[in-house]
């Protein structure tokens, strides 16, 4: 999944996303501990869209909390510069 994509989805699509390749992620790695995985790949492939997704997710909360400390900051400034 590219980053572009996961950019355009909200935060509870991630979410799930998130969830339901973890789910994939347990399943292909049983299947490789008892030898019926026959594209291993995959198990890579699934970890980096997870890490990928986890990563964005990380921008978003930390832009939110940013933003915050900025208009706080800029609060603050205002309320000094009132007196």
């Amino acid at each position: 999944m590219k980053p572009a994509e996961i950019r355009a989805l909200n935060d509870q699509q991630i979410s799930a996303l998130i969830d339901e390749l973890r789910e994939e992620w347990r399943h292909l790695r049983f299947e490789h501990a008892v030898g019926r995985l026959s594209k291993t790949a995959r198990i890579g492939e699934i970890k980096r869209d997870i890490a990928r997704l986890k990563t964005i997710q990380t921008e978003r909360v930390m832009s939110e909390q940013i933003a915050a400390a900025l208009a706080a900051e800029q609060a603050s400034v205002n309320e000094r510069g009132a007196r």
